[in-house]
């Protein structure tokens, strides 16, 4: 290449259209492929996609170049983008296949102890966590600038094998904008990335640390909590004794009350039912890569909830998806999707959260 003049424009359905060619190899080669696919104008959608971008486009060292990169992240041209510990490693489709390699230093564990202190209490659950479904007080913790849970400028080393001689070309602009992208399906990575685990931000031992009179607006463990907890007995005083008196009748009251409507329901319905898990039954399921993805998106899940939902990890359900054809999944996979293929999207997200609740 002439070093006095920019090489010839290439059209960008040429340069799709030969990138396509070199994946293939790769795939032949058993190299696994994790292309970055952009909906329409908005890179990311989500809470944690949007807050990796705007995070990135706050600092003035990118903010200047990071645009190069948009055009880019959305027409297709982030052949493969992996996110591991500490490490993005990316191919670009431009005049050629470009490798791209960005380092990340893990967050500080004086930065992720202050992160955990304050969010304590105030996370409910993990799919609170990975929905982004929180107060405005944690989202500043985790999104702030200097001391929250992205990385600096200082803490990000990029590497591009392009001609181009700038710190950041368009192929890594492109890969940063795609990390955000991915954040939309599985925001769990950002703390893979950081090299912390998200599940700490919702431990009880925080909890415990941080209960104390006038502290905080989250949940609190006292009394039966921490006997449960711990396995020890407290006295507990007597005006909360007599509310949980109160509280037990009542509940004793609404029990008799439900059980009686839902006989009555259940001689309504039982016929029903009969007939519908016979239909069910005599139709089957046959698991395909296009009837999985549809299963999730009908329940309106990302990968990882799914993959919760299943019993199963984010990288299973994606690589479900991403084949063709009948997939040849494992007895108990297999089970576990025939019956999840039945239940409605209300049933599905109930589950969800049982399954979350338990890990906690």
């Amino acid at each position: 290449m002439s070093y006095d003049r920019w090489p010839p424009y290439v059209p960008v359905a040429q340069r799709r259209a030969k990138a396509a060619r070199e994946i293939n190899k790769l795939r032949k080669k058993g190299k696994k492929i994790e292309p970055v696919e952009v909906q329409g104008r908005k890179i990311a959608a989500t809470f944690w996609g949007q807050a990796w971008c705007d995070h990135l486009e706050k600092f003035s060292d990118y903010e200047n170049r990071l645009p190069r990169g948009r055009t880019y992240v959305r027409n297709g041209s982030v052949c493969h983008l992996a996110i591991v510990k500490g490490k993005v490693a990316a191919i670009v489709s431009g005049s050629e296949l470009y490798q791209i390699n960005i380092d990340i230093k893990p967050l500080s564990a004086r930065k992720w102890s202050n992160v955990r202190k304050q969010c304590a209490g105030q996370i409910g659950s993990m799919l609170e966590l990975l929905q982004g479904q929180f107060s405005d007080n944690v989202m500043k913790i985790v999104t702030d600038q200097n001391n929250g849970l992205f990385p600096q400028p200082n803490e990000i080393s990029l590497a591009c094998d392009c001609p181009d001689w700038a710190e950041m070309c368009k192929h890594i602009a492109a890969v940063l904008y795609g990390v955000g992208a991915r954040l939309d399906q599985q925001p769990e990575l950002l703390f893979l990335l950081r090299n912390v685990d998200h599940e700490e931000l919702i431990s009880t031992e925080l909890d415990i640390q941080t209960a104390m009179p006038g502290k905080g607006k989250g949940r609190r463990l006292v009394g039966a909590d921490l006997a449960g907890v711990f396995g020890i007995d407290m006295d507990e005083p007597v005006k909360l004794r007599r509310k949980k008196k109160l509280a037990r009748r009542k509940v004793v009251a609404n029990t008799r009350k439900n059980i009686t409507q839902k006989k009555v329901a259940k001689k309504k319905t039982s016929k029903k039912k009969i007939i519908k898990k016979k239909i069910v039954k005599k139709r089957g399921f046959t698991p395909t890569a296009a009837a999985v993805a549809r299963i999730r998106k009908r329940f309106k899940m990302s990968s990882s909830q799914f993959a919760i939902l299943l019993g199963v990890s984010p990288p299973t359900v994606t690589n479900w998806e991403n084949g063709s054809g009948k997939l040849n999944l494992r007895p108990h996979s297999l089970d576990v999707l025939t019956q999840i293929v039945k239940l409605t999207p209300e049933q599905a997200i109930r589950k969800l959260k049982r399954k979350l609740k338990g890990r906690v």
